[in-house]
């Protein structure tokens, strides 16, 4: 059926229209045609926002690892399935075909039940981006377990806390990891944490520094021994379509993470979809996303997605700096990677270490390129525009959220005209309402307001577990009938959606509402300036003021800091206008980052408000240290 690949503008169109129109009917047909199914649904969908109840394809039965591997095997078993990439560029890559992934997850899943796992039960998985870490993902799917990906650079107390909120019996982890030049004890962070967690009762190790670690008695087993003897058939456990698939936590902007409830059908169909669309995967096309399992970025599209698609897709163990900045482009030169999938921030630092590493390799294989993460300010378009897809690959930037399960904005490449910074528009099936203060629907182009979704799509979460509540007032209470993203975006004269940022990150300055993204953008643009931050600080007379933490590129740091303040200013006055002046510009090293590279502006928003008695938990941050030095030189 032709909505499955959407090929040119004209057919977005059409494909968009009757997936508006027609909800249940546009989704039925792509879930018929598209998927294993071991018994088909009664209804398409049911919802009431204002519970929040929302289920999709109720009554079906299935098992989402047949679609990703069984069905492959008879005519894709030889073709690789995952291209494992080790942080080492010495060590060999290693080529995972849909035949030895099957027997692999089968063996794991087999290992979990040997372990007592069952149906329903937690599993919290904290591995490093190695295989075991897809294979253990779905070997829990296999068995109807739910996972709980813990990206492995949390502190052993947020890990303790993600395995206590969801009451995980077991721990998969390894005993350690290889991050650039830098080796990680993982287990010994593992055996920290589980000092405040008397719920688990097995920790499966895997081997992959060969390091001397401390096996507590009992409790630790090591992976490998247990794989070696289990059986390499494991028949599925049949999945109710609405049986929960993962909890994946997400910081909340106060408090504790949010562990959000993903469920198994709709999200495989729409994973799926958008892979297909968002990234136009051909048959032998190779398939890269940089992000890490341990983010939503990584479930949706290294693991479900493309497998879904029979894809070939990269797992990448290191990190772009490693053992130098070419490294990505190493990689892409050497597997002749086809479509790539990265976070502005990456590119932002890749493009402060110029185009010589770029230039050093070949990237004539790249038809599609993506961002992700955060909106990507114009220059890191144009850089990555320019000098990666060389003005001949589209640049995908997607906006979609853990919360979504799925890519909601976005270019479809060679359908949709891209413009930089701009999401572009909502992929089928998703109806986005940009709504005023007061509640209303602020209709036709050219507006800003708060984004929401209007109608439900398969992908969304469900809920919070175990707190149905904090999900319903979190999402549902701000704008009646709607799900509320927490960004803010701006619509312009074709329809064409750009996010501003999160609303919390709207400053109202002399009662003018201002987005912090956009004087961002402004600032980068300075030749200078590598990358910065806004947020407010209370003023006597505007109500708020502007506050810029601005990391400078090697280039402006022995210029004169005055000159330099005047001249971010003045960009700001020429592009946005006076009104977006920052009062204060303190230059610095690093910015608080979380470990997928969303910048901390609630601990930023402290430091300018000189309220620093209580910044939360920082040792989760990538650069916890970054934090002392900006307080230090706080103006």
């Amino acid at each position: 059926m032709s909505n499955y690949h959407i090929k040119h503008l004209e057919e977005y169109y059409q494909v968009y229209r009757k997936s508006v129109r027609n909800p249940e009917v546009f989704w039925e047909e792509i879930a018929e045609e598209h998927f294993l199914w071991r018994k088909k649904w009664n209804n398409v969908l049911s919802w009431d926002f204002s519970k929040p109840e929302v289920k999709w394809f109720e009554g079906a039965k299935l098992n989402i690892t047949e679609n990703c591997i069984d069905r492959h095997l008879y005519t894709r078993g030889d073709k690789t399935a995952i291209i494992f990439e080790p942080n080492d560029p010495k060590e060999k890559a290693e080529h995972i075909s849909y035949k030895q992934l099957h027997e692999k997850v089968c063996k794991f899943s087999n290992v979990l039940k040997a372990q007592g796992v069952k149906k329903g039960d937690r599993v919290c998985i904290y591995l490093p981006m190695i295989p075991e870490l897809a294979i253990s993902v779905l070997a829990c799917a296999r068995i109807g377990a739910i996972h709980s990906v813990v990206f492995a650079g949390f502190s052993s107390t947020a890990l303790a806390t993600r395995i206590n909120d969801c009451d995980c019996k077991m721990v998969i982890t390894s005993d350690g990891s290889y991050r650039g030049a830098k080796t990680i004890d993982l287990k010994g962070i593992v055996d920290d944490a589980l000092e405040e967690c008397p719920g688990v009762e097995t920790v499966l190790v895997a081997k992959r520094i060969k390091s001397d670690i401390k096996m507590k008695e009992g409790r630790d087993k090591w992976l490998q021994p247990l794989l070696d003897k289990a059986d390499n058939v494991c028949v599925p456990e049949i999945m109710d379509a609405e049986d929960p698939l993962f909890i994946l936590y997400t910081s909340g902007s106060t408090g504790k993470p949010k562990g959000m409830v993903h469920t198994t059908a709709g999200y495989m169909v729409y994973t799926a979809y958008t892979f297909k669309n968002v990234f136009q995967y051909k048959e032998e096309d190779v398939y890269w996303c940089t992000a890490d399992i341990g983010w939503i970025t990584g479930h949706s599209y290294i693991v479900y997605g493309p497998l879904a698609n029979g894809a070939t897709t990269v797992m990448f163990e290191g990190v772009p700096s490693y053992p130098d900045y070419g490294r990505f482009w190493d990689i892409v030169e050497k597997h002749k990677i086809n479509q790539f999938y990265t976070a502005p921030t990456a590119i932002r630092a890749l493009a402060k270490e110029g185009v010589g590493h770029v230039e050093a390799h070949d990237l004539s294989s790249l038809k599609v390129l993506g961002t992700v993460g955060e909106p990507i300010n114009e220059e890191a378009w144009h850089w990555y525009d320019d000098n990666i897809g060389k003005k001949k690959s589209p640049i995908v930037d997607t906006w979609w959220q853990t919360e979504t399960g799925g890519i909601m904005i976005t270019p479809i490449p060679f359908a949709t005209p891209t413009k930089p910074t701009y999401a572009t528009l909502p992929f089928p099936g998703i109806q986005p309402a940009l709504m005023d203060e007061n509640g209303k629907e602020i209709k036709g182009n050219q507006v800003d307001g708060r984004l929401c979704i209007k109608f439900p799509w398969p992908s969304m979460a469900r809920t919070i577990w175990g707190n149905h509540q904090r999900y319903r007032d979190t999402y549902f209470t701000a704008f009646e009938n709607k799900y509320f993203t927490g960004d803010g975006a701006l619509r312009d004269e074709v329809g064409y959606y750009r996010i501003t940022g999160r609303v919390d990150d709207v400053i109202i300055v002399s009662g003018h509402n201002l987005g912090t993204a956009p004087i961002e953008d402004a600032i980068n643009e300075h030749p200078a300036v590598a990358e910065s931050a806004i947020v407010g600080f209370p003023h006597d007379v505007k109500g708020n003021a502007l506050y810029g933490y601005v990391i400078l590129k090697d280039t402006g740091e022995s210029r004169n800091q005055d000159n330099l303040r005047k001249e971010i200013n003045q960009i700001i006055t020429e592009q946005i206008g006076p009104i977006a002046k920052l009062d204060k510009i303190q230059f610095t090293n690093g910015l608080p980052k979380t470990r997928s590279g969303k910048i901390m502006r609630r601990i930023l928003r402290k430091i300018a408000h000189k309220d620093t008695s209580n910044l939360g938990d920082t040792s989760t941050l990538l650069n916890p240290e970054v934090v002392q030095d900006i307080m230090d030189n706080a103006l």
